[in-house]
């Protein structure tokens, strides 16, 4: 039962509310003052306080003011026989959630009495929410058995301690996003807005405004003002993904948000201050846009403070079972299914796959086969027909013959990885550091590999 306390030294208000409330399911306790009201507040933990602004001992906006205090957030509504402007400007910016005036209407209460409700549940959704997305984003909850997955695991916390600004680089659905996320939920940000935008998704004359918002009028079809990410990013972190797919003008734009944190909305001269940590993903390579002058230099600096490279799951053949199991469970538990797990063939037929689409496309694929699966396991006709077999493809021209090879996969692709260190060690003169930049691995992912391959 929902509790209400009213505040009030007119002793039929309180009778009034008591009757009233009390018939609509609420348990009311009442005090005549606002010292009496505050004990009362602490001993009930009352969900809504009505209370009167004129009262002895202690008013209105005094106990108020203590309220808030004791719980943030509380939703107090005012009342008062005095229709004075600067009492109810006042009363609001103190913390107060509405204002009636005496003589009020019992109808008007009701729905006050309604609204606040309504607003404590959409709160109480949201932190629940929020705690979820923090558990969501607990490293030790990135699945992954690969050396170079947990190196970076290991690197967002050291990242997160910061507010540099962060370029994610990786193929399409390997888990850039993923990365951003952590990066935030794992700052000291993470209480404020995480806003991402797809910069390849969004038609390139609506993307300005989609980064700095609009003032109405600015533009054929800006009916109303419209605030940009960049703003409701304020206190937070804004991910901006496919980056390299902004035009020189919004890169000038960008540069400038970066340096000075200020930027204006279309169509308005007022500057508009932003606190903002910015994260920027790409599948392209900036650094060849740079020198084809398509891809601002002193944009690329700004943004390439801190660097992360997710590896493509071609990369991490120990990850493929591990993410198939896990999005198996997840597509049985959605589509209502008893499926436990995949058959030999079906797991060869995963591993052998090359995964163009990465971690996206794996999670897709398991999904239809849920989808398509007649029984308690997943056997490979279930499987995408593109995924039937396929075979990993190697980038080398070396790389050794699968077909005549009759080893187990695990075994092949060590080999193919031990050879291409080996060559990469050689172009670079024995330069650990220049050989891991060259493999887009850490230096200590490298040292782990040329320990396990016993490279001297």
């Amino acid at each position: 039962m929902r509790r209400i306390l009213v505040v009030d030294d007119d002793e039929s208000v309180r009778k009034l509310l008591t009757v009233v409330l009390g018939k609509e399911g609420f348990d009311v306790t009442c005090a005549d003052n606002g010292l009496t009201g505050l004990e009362a507040f602490r001993s009930t933990s009352a969900d809504i306080v009505i209370m009167d602004i004129r009262m002895p001992e202690m008013d209105g906006l005094q106990a108020l003011e203590e309220i808030t205090k004791m719980r943030r957030g509380a939703a107090v509504i005012l009342m008062t026989a005095y229709a004075a402007v600067e009492t109810a400007v006042q009363a609001m910016k103190l913390g107060a959630f509405d204002y009636v005036i005496k003589p009020f209407d019992i109808d008007e209460i009701l729905l006050l009495v309604e609204r606040a409700l309504q607003l404590q549940q959409m709160r109480s959704d949201i932190n629940l929410l929020h705690r979820e997305l923090l558990q969501s984003y607990r490293l030790d909850r990135i699945l992954t058995d690969n050396p170079q997955m947990k190196d970076l695991c290991l690197t967002v916390p050291r990242i997160a301690g910061s507010n540099a600004s962060v370029l994610i680089t990786g193929e399409s659905g390997s888990g850039k996003e993923l990365f951003a996320s952590a990066i935030h939920y794992n700052s000291k940000r993470c209480n404020g807005p995480f806003v991402k935008i797809n910069c390849g998704a969004i038609p390139e004359g609506l993307l300005e405004s989609e980064f700095f918002g609009h003032e109405k009028g600015a533009f054929t079809g800006a009916i109303a003002r419209r605030r940009g990410r960049f703003e409701q990013a304020n206190g937070g972190t804004i991910f901006l993904d496919e980056i390299a797919d902004i035009t020189p003008n919004l890169q000038v734009k960008l540069l400038r948000v970066l340096q000075e944190r200020e930027f204006e909305r279309i169509g308005s001269n007022e500057t508009i201050k932003t606190d903002v940590r910015v994260i920027v993903a790409t599948n392209r390579d900036l650094e060849s846009m740079v020198r084809a002058d398509t891809f601002r230099q002193d944009l690329y600096y700004r943004i390439n403070v801190v660097s992360l490279h997710v590896p493509p799951l071609r990369e991490r053949p120990e990850d493929i079972r591990l993410l198939a199991d896990h999005f198996l469970q997840r597509f049985a538990t959605e589509n209502n299914r008893e499926i436990v797990t995949f058959d030999d063939d079906a797991y060869q037929a995963l591993m052998g796959y090359g995964w163009p689409g990465n971690v996206r496309e794996l999670a897709n694929a398991v999904e239809s086969a849920v989808i398509m699966s007649t029984g308690s396991m997943i056997f490979s006709e279930d499987l995408p027909k593109q995924i039937l077999g396929g075979e990993r493809r190697m980038a080398e021209a070396d790389a050794p013959d699968i077909q005549e090879n009759q080893r187990p996969l695990k075994e092949m692709v060590k080999e193919f990885e031990r050879l291409a260190i080996l060559q990469a060690l050689e172009r670079n003169q024995e330069n650990r550091v220049r050989t891991a930049r060259e493999l887009g691995i850490s230096r200590r992912s490298l040292l782990y590999k040329l320990q396990e391959y016993d490279i001297s």
